[in-house]
């Protein structure tokens, strides 16, 4: 049974959000709504991330020049701003998923008994 979260502010990591993002968008472009669904899915409904918290997130990524977004119709043939990664985001992407592992790692490594 999976635990289910709500996204906001102080659920996540600093960062893991944006990382999120990036990894999203690396497999094409998406409207907000679309991101957020995304992300939900592919955490196999873990992660249910507010509006809230992800538009200021997108917008950071946006100033950071990690992302670009332009209007668009969506599928619901309705005007959406949609997100791309940049080639500045892709950097960042690699960079974050490397940071992303050696999180890892480190909090693995604490689970482990200490030996002596």
């Amino acid at each position: 049974m999976v635990d289910y979260l709500l996204v906001n502010r102080i659920d996540l990591l600093h960062g893991t959000l944006d990382l999120m993002i990036l990894q999203t968008l690396q497999w094409g472009p998406l409207h907000g709504h679309g991101i957020g669904q995304a992300i939900r899915a592919s955490s196999r409904d873990a992660f249910q991330v507010e509006h809230g918290s992800l538009y200021p997130a997108l917008h950071r990524l946006e100033r950071r020049g990690w992302l670009a977004a332009e209007w668009k119709m969506s599928e619901a043939n309705r005007r959406a701003r949609y997100y791309r990664l940049t080639a500045k985001g892709k950097k960042q992407l690699l960079e974050e998923q490397s940071k992303w592992k050696t999180l890892v790692r480190a909090v693995a490594q604490t689970m482990k008994p200490i030996r002596e």
